[in-house]
């Protein structure tokens, strides 16, 4: 019986798979050596790997592209960015040079836009899906938007009580203002509550068009949105909530021929562990050839299809990398292994919502493996990390105290909301700094480009934000 953590791996998954592989001993994320890292930057730090957004955008888009062609679709596919996923100005650029749409879900979102308008990185002709709640603020700036030349900008009702609003700034634009509708869906069983605060309860939406959109020539309803929280997943949950949406538009539309778009809010999930197995193609072709069916069937035009993905977009270009310091024997069956920073600070979606990420080490695959726990080094009960999504238990290499070189650990496709949700370079818990942050990005030829956008932060830094 093999017992290294390599033959662990190997025997439980296919290995080397798509973003990793062992060269010379040692870890590679999407072809980059970790260790050179490592030793250039010391840890911990984080990682963005840009390349790997646009691998994504052009994944999803060449199998929508591919699933209209099969099934005679009349519709054009439309890819949107949501900013509030990740708004470092590296990611959206990135994200931009693929010609994506963006979605915005707050005005400070729209203050981005200004700056990548200033900037020449965003032109008018870009799609713009307004969603959250709008506030004066928000809709001051969305008719900015359109005064400035965004003539594609969406903005969609999250409730009723907003049309009043719109309808004030319309009619003191003296252009036609493009909107969309929210549905609000049922949430899934086991939630906390039963119908999503998001959007406008279904039976309501029909007369709400016909009092409050149709009569009113200053706004015109172009987009029907659709979004369930948990995502685009093969269930009998997101089936039914499909099947409701599509039934809604199609009489919508026969009520109004302008709408042109079915925005499928929701992303698609990524890989969060080496055994993830999600079948993209066969829900991109499930996705087309029902709206094309119930289109057909009703007679009328086939929609625009609109998907927002935040999380999918660039949720797997990030990873984290850190120093196991000390191995502690708890009892006789626990052993933690301590990093070099505080996980509840680095990854917050893993101790607020107990998301799982992929956890693999750098080093020491061919020592024996040991069933361990992470634990941060802040002072809370909740900062660790015990388990896999994939498996309730955790394995890392085991390793002597006495070994010159330390045992180095790495969580994976982090780059979606943990710089949104720890707050990134504000004061963290119990004052412990965020590591320095990489960008890494290859040139024409392919040649790999490292350089820190941020170094960790400093006591003074912090301090100062506290007012001392």
């Amino acid at each position: 019986m093999k017992n290294t953590y390599f033959d662990l791996i190997d025997q439980s998954y296919y290995f080397p798979q798509e973003g990793f592989d062992l060269k010379e001993g040692y870890l590679t994320f999407h072809g980059i050596s970790l260790k050179y890292l490592i030793e250039k930057y010391g840890t911990p730090f984080k990682l963005v790997y840009l390349p790997r957004i646009g691998d994504q955008i052009k994944k999803a888009r060449n199998l929508f592209n591919r699933a209209i062609k099969k099934y005679n679709y009349n519709g054009s596919y439309n890819y949107c960015y949501c900013t509030k996923c990740c708004h470092f100005s590296h990611v959206v650029k990135s994200a931009l040079k693929e010609k994506v749409h963006l979605e915005t879900s707050s005005s400070f979102d729209i203050d981005l836009i200004f700056k990548l308008y200033e900037e020449g990185a965003v032109d008018t002709a870009v799609i713009i899906v307004h969603n959250g709640y709008k506030t004066e603020d928000y809709l001051q700036k969305i008719i900015k938007l359109n005064q400035l030349g965004f003539k594609n900008s969406i903005l969609v009702l999250d409730s009723k009580s907003e049309i009043q609003r719109v309808k004030k700034y319309a009619a003191a634009y003296k252009d036609t203002l493009k909107i969309g509708i929210r549905i609000a869906i049922d949430e899934e069983p086991q939630s906390a509550y039963y119908t999503s605060r998001l959007g406008i309860r279904p039976a309501e939406i029909l007369d709400f068009y016909k009092e409050e959109i149709e009569p009113d020539d200053n706004i015109s309803l172009k987009m029907v949105h659709f979004f369930v929280d948990s995502g685009i997943k093969d269930t009998v949950y997101y089936w039914g909530e499909f099947q409701k949406a599509i039934k809604l538009f199609v009489q919508l539309k026969d009520l109004c021929p302008d709408i042109k778009a079915l925005n499928l809010g929701g992303g698609f999930p990524i890989r969060n562990n080496l055994g993830f197995d999600y079948d993209y193609e066969y829900m991109i072709n499930e996705i087309v050839s029902n709206i094309k069916t119930a289109c057909t069937e009703a007679k009328i035009e086939e929609p625009d299809i609109f998907t927002e993905f935040g999380k999918y977009t660039v949720g797997e270009s990030g990873a984290i990398i850190f120093s196991v310091l000390e191995q502690k024997q708890q009892n006789d069956r626990e052993i933690w292994y301590m990093v070099d920073n505080s996980l509840m600070n680095t990854i917050p979606d893993a101790w607020s919502i107990l998301e799982k990420f992929i956890m693999l080490p750098v080093n020491k695959w061919h020592n024996e493996y040991t069933k361990v726990n992470i634990g941060g080094i802040s002072c809370d009960h909740s900062d660790y990390y015990n388990s896999e999504d994939f498996n309730q238990q955790l394995f890392l290499p085991s390793y002597s105290p006495e070994d010159k070189e330390p045992l180095y650990v790495g969580f994976f496709h982090t780059g979606a909301y943990q710089d949104s949700i720890s707050g990134y370079g504000g004061i963290k818990h119990c004052l412990i700094p965020a590591p320095k942050l990489i960008i890494i990005d290859r040139d024409a030829k392919g040649n790999v480009i490292d350089t820190v956008y941020r170094q960790e932060q400093t006591v003074d830094e912090m301090l100062s934000i506290l007012g001392y």
